[in-house]
């Protein structure tokens, strides 16, 4: 089993930065890809980015250049660092990791709110 415990979420400004942080413990030697995904009000969990163990990346399109995903091995965590922030980033963020030939996350985090104020 794995646990993932998020951090960094809050209320911001437009134009503001936040970074999130993601802890992972537990049976980690079977993760191979992280992410992020988020969920605003009324509608679908959405998947913000993701990183694999050999540093592939993927972002939503609404993010790229603004959002970046990175990873501590060491530390055993992932990180969103997340700029020039808008309304429509305010969601719940939340934290997933998905093990090796797994077709689809099996662990999730708690959630963090992140709110952007115009």
């Amino acid at each position: 089993q794995v646990q993932l415990v998020e951090s960094g979420g809050g209320l911001v400004q437009a134009g503001g930065s936040l970074r999130l942080s993601c802890a992972a413990s537990g049976s980690i030697f079977s993760i191979n890809t992280m992410g992020w995904y988020r969920q605003a009000p009324g509608k679908q969990r959405e998947l913000v980015a993701f990183m694999t163990n050999v540093g592939i990346t993927y972002y939503v399109d609404s993010t790229k250049g603004r959002f970046t995903i990175s990873r501590d091995n060491a530390k055993n965590t992932v990180y969103l660092q997340m700029n020039t922030l808008k309304p429509e980033d305010t969601a719940v963020y939340y934290c997933a990791a998905r093990d090796y030939g797994a077709s689809k996350y099996d662990y999730w985090g708690q959630g963090t709110q992140v709110t952007v104020s115009s």
